[in-house]
């Protein structure tokens, strides 16, 4: 009896042996979460520059949702689960917004919503406009940051009001400028990831510029 008394006070000792020794949760997110954004800035850039046709809008949407919302859903938890509360923040909410950009693009193109024809310009509006607000309040909220990361959301911000005037006045032209926008911020964010890149392969980040706002 005495035995067995000691085995059962012995079992959670051993337990909180093995969870101390455990390794906790380390490792860069953005190893992750830079590659799903770019992947799919790169495939709306091409639909954007015609690269498909008009009627090709979803050729996109494979990249959209399989890589690049779910390898930013993947990116934001492992960046909480590391106490990043700011790069979670907004890997988690670019998720929302390459995810609600493939769910609004389904949607209308399979008559989801009940959105009728004569409205179906205005919602994409709706959907441009709401996230130009979020990514206007994510710019300002970068000042602080090295630079190169302000000049990311200021760019995604310029592109995504190129996109809205190119939609609301059905100018296939100013769209096309909004692709090449989108191929500069995509740019900004490979660079952004062989900095996060060297770092963990042993090397030094590369230079991203002083911050706006110091104080």
């Amino acid at each position: 009896m005495t035995t067995i008394d000691a085995d059962a006070h012995s079992v959670p000792e051993v337990q909180l042996a093995a969870e101390a020794a455990a390794p906790a949760v380390t490792g860069d997110p953005a190893l992750i979460g830079l590659p799903s954004f770019i992947v799919g800035s790169v495939a709306l850039g091409l639909v954007l520059v015609g690269y498909v046709s008009a009627a090709a809008v979803g050729a996109s949407l494979p990249i959209i949702i399989a890589a690049t919302g779910l390898g930013l859903v993947i990116a934001a938890v492992w960046s909480a689960a590391v106490g990043q509360s700011a790069v979670a923040g907004v890997f988690g909410i670019f998720a929302g917004f390459w995810l609600s950009y493939a769910t609004l693009v389904l949607g209308l193109t399979h008559n989801w919503f009940a959105v009728v024809a004569a409205d179906a310009l205005h919602t994409q509006g709706l959907f441009l406009i709401s996230w130009l607000v979020i990514v206007g309040m994510l710019t300002l909220a970068t000042l602080r940051l090295p630079v190169a990361y302000t000049v990311l959301f200021a760019l995604i911000e310029i592109a995504l009001v190129l996109v809205l005037i190119g939609t609301l006045q059905q100018s296939a032209g100013t769209l096309k400028v909004a692709g090449v926008v989108v191929f500069v911020f995509a740019a900004v964010g490979v660079y952004l990831f062989f900095s996060s890149a060297s770092q963990a392969t042993g090397g030094r980040a590369l230079p991203l510029g002083q911050p706006l706002v110091r104080a």
